[in-house]
């Protein structure tokens, strides 16, 4: 639980006062913020201005590979080859996989 270290501090006398129904109440009342909200029905509500993109198509150009470029065999990324750090068993590791 988080304490609140700027909060005034209760002596002794004062937090035995506290009754069980007060105690309930705060128990209570934290607990009543909480709501169940499905986010996929919330997500469909929300509406970006000026952003329907219901009729755009996406067209993505892939480069063919060039000639100081490479694929790493372990996270599958393509680098520039001063990224290679090492071959093993024939494969290229880049710098972040090998370390």
């Amino acid at each position: 639980m988080a304490t609140d270290y700027d909060a005034p501090r209760k002596t002794d006398d004062e937090q035995s006062e506290d009754s069980i129904e007060e105690l309930k109440a705060r128990r209570h009342d934290k607990n009543s913020g909480k709501v169940d909200e499905d986010e996929v029905e919330a997500a469909e509500s929300f509406e970006l201005p000026g952003a329907d993109l219901s009729h755009e198509e996406l067209s993505v150009k892939v480069l063919p590979r060039q000639s100081d470029e490479f694929t790493c065999a372990s996270c599958f990324l393509v680098h520039h080859r001063s990224q290679l750090a090492e071959q093993r068993n024939g494969q290229l590791i880049c710098r972040d996989c090998a370390a």
